[in-house]
């Protein structure tokens, strides 16, 4: 699998994405750069729509994923990420 893979995905299964609630959602890190290798997890970015950023739909949906591509998700919320590293998450992220 691939980082163009994953990004079909999320746009090919929109109306799954929005019963966790997610607004936007994108990919960063090594899948993004396509350096992946078979140790890398898979770095999400992502947004919730207003009112449904629970803990409930975080964990169900990283769990999801993790399910869906059979490896580890590290799921970010893009308003949680730490300011030093901010710009150069946002500068890689693809986005569905």
């Amino acid at each position: 699998m691939k980082g163009e893979d994953i990004i079909e995905f999320f746009k090919n299964n929109k109306c799954e994405l929005k019963k966790y609630g997610i607004r936007k959602i994108g990919l960063f890190g090594s899948y993004a750069k396509s350096q992946e290798n078979e140790n890398s997890d898979i770095d999400v970015l992502i947004e919730f729509e207003e009112g449904n950023k629970t803990f409930d739909n975080y964990m169900d949906f990283k769990f999801y994923l993790e399910d869906r591509f059979n490896k580890e998700v590290d799921l970010v919320i893009e308003n949680n990420i730490k300011e030093d590293l901010k710009n150069a998450i946002l500068r890689s992220a693809r986005y569905a």
